[in-house]
């Protein structure tokens, strides 16, 4: 369901070309400096974590108690699977924009010297 939050998420999302971050206006900078900010407060939160990681066990459970090979459960492990994929990628996506925000902290340090 899209509400105004998604929206206003969706126009403030993080567009800027990180191809080279030296070319980056100060504009830009800031947030990507913000998003890898908020990005590590997620990664840090113990909360997030636990849920993630119960959730990772669940799935996990759920591929392993499929003992069959029927096309109905191939197709039930590859769903749960790229449900699992899926997670991960929206953790490296975390780590990602942090990596950048601390990248991007190095490069501004390197060209004002």
């Amino acid at each position: 369901m899209i509400d105004e939050n998604s929206v206003e998420f969706y126009n403030n999302r993080l567009t800027v070309d990180l191809a080279n971050m030296k070319k980056l206006t100060p504009a830009q900078a800031d947030k990507v400096r913000q998003y890898g900010s908020q990005a590590e407060t997620l990664l840090k939160n113990r909360d997030l974590a636990m849920f993630v990681h119960h959730w990772k066990f669940e799935l996990t459970d759920i591929l392993s108690s499929i003992r069959g090979h029927t096309s109905d459960d191939n197709a039930q492990r590859i769903a749960h699977s790229n449900e699992l994929a899926g997670m991960d990628s929206f953790i490296n996506s975390l780590k990602k924009a942090v990596y950048l925000k601390n990248k991007l902290g190095n490069v501004n340090v390197d060209t004002q010297e």
